[in-house]
């Protein structure tokens, strides 16, 4: 009796695995092997060794380097998603949960889309299966706690800038005009730039001289006097450009040309030195306030008159 020949297993069905990587801040992406590096190839490690199941990793990348988990605003994301809605991919792979999101709300908006294109998701680090509800529970405790880390790093974050600027600290950003940025091993510091400190003199003088926003406005561009000009650690320049009147409105309200560095609604000695006198800076701010929100020009409408004089009171 002859035997029936055996057919040969079908091969199975490809999946299609995209790799998504995330770090918050860009500290060490400009190494020849970072953190994005790292996870991509845990991820690809991992796809390789379902080869048998039909995993392949296509060569598109999902990479968002400097960008919190904290929201869905991610270049890289958004094309993941975009691909998934184009049924490019059947699989997502991360190395942590967190990678893919912080927050429990977005995460659970991501895993919706997943589910209606049929896509399901894989942890490189965190073995859990989607499919059953032990492991979606397993999910929400692990993304229930990746949450709690970000709002405790977030308070952390707050209360040392709080710290820092009760103690008159710099705590980073764009310096104002009139100062140039210190880098120190103990942290960032204004130093006095002389020549565009008399400019910020001569700019409140010509305030209280004008009392118009608009007239002052018009002087800076007669003068060809620009915003602050400045590189940032990662090379690009920025400002440089004409006065408007919100860039003019926060330079005369700007507490640090009095050597104050202000925490929401109080002030603080710095440790910068003030280049504004403070009967000059006191007299600037009753003017400010009693123009209010035209900065002192006309409200051209047939209440004019009574709706400059309600926005002087203000």
């Amino acid at each position: 009796m002859r035997r029936k020949r055996r057919e040969p297993a079908p091969a199975p069905k490809q999946i299609r695995c995209a790799i998504y990587t995330r770090k918050s801040t860009e500290e060490g992406l400009q190494q020849d092997f970072n953190s994005l590096d790292a996870q991509r190839e845990a991820g690809e490690a991992y796809v390789a060794s379902q080869k048998n199941e039909g995993w392949i990793c296509p060569p598109n990348r999902y990479d968002d380097g400097g960008f919190t988990g904290g929201n869905m605003e991610r270049p890289a994301l958004q094309r993941l998603l975009a691909d998934i809605e184009a049924g490019k991919i059947d699989c997502v792979v991360v190395y942590k949960v967190d990678r893919l999101s912080r927050s429990i709300l977005d995460f659970s908006k991501i895993m919706e889309r997943f589910d209606e294109r049929g896509v399901s998701f894989v942890s490189v680090t965190q073995h859990f299966n989607t499919t059953n509800s032990m492991g979606r529970l397993t999910l929400n405790i692990l993304l229930s706690f990746a949450q709690f880390e970000r709002e405790i790093i977030s308070e952390r974050t707050r209360d040392k800038i709080a710290a820092a600027r009760r103690r008159g600290k710099w705590m980073g950003g764009k310096p104002p005009l009139g100062y140039d940025l210190l880098v120190a091993p103990g942290g960032s510091k204004l130093i006095v730039n002389d020549d565009d400190a008399a400019r910020v003199r001569a700019i409140f003088e010509l305030y209280l001289e004008h009392e118009r926003i608009a007239a002052v406005l018009r002087e800076l561009d007669r003068r060809a006097w620009r915003t602050k000009r400045w590189t940032t650690r990662a090379g690009a320049t920025v400002g440089g450009k004409p006065f408007d009147k919100v860039a003019l409105y926060r330079l005369l309200r700007n507490p640090a040309y009095l050597g104050k560095v202000r925490h929401r609604d109080d002030l603080y000695d710095g440790e910068h030195d003030a280049i504004v006198d403070a009967e000059i800076w006191r007299r600037a701010q009753a003017l400010l306030r009693r123009n209010g929100s035209t900065g002192g020009g006309v409200v051209k409408n047939k209440y004019g008159a009574l709706l400059k004089g309600l926005l002087g009171c203000a």
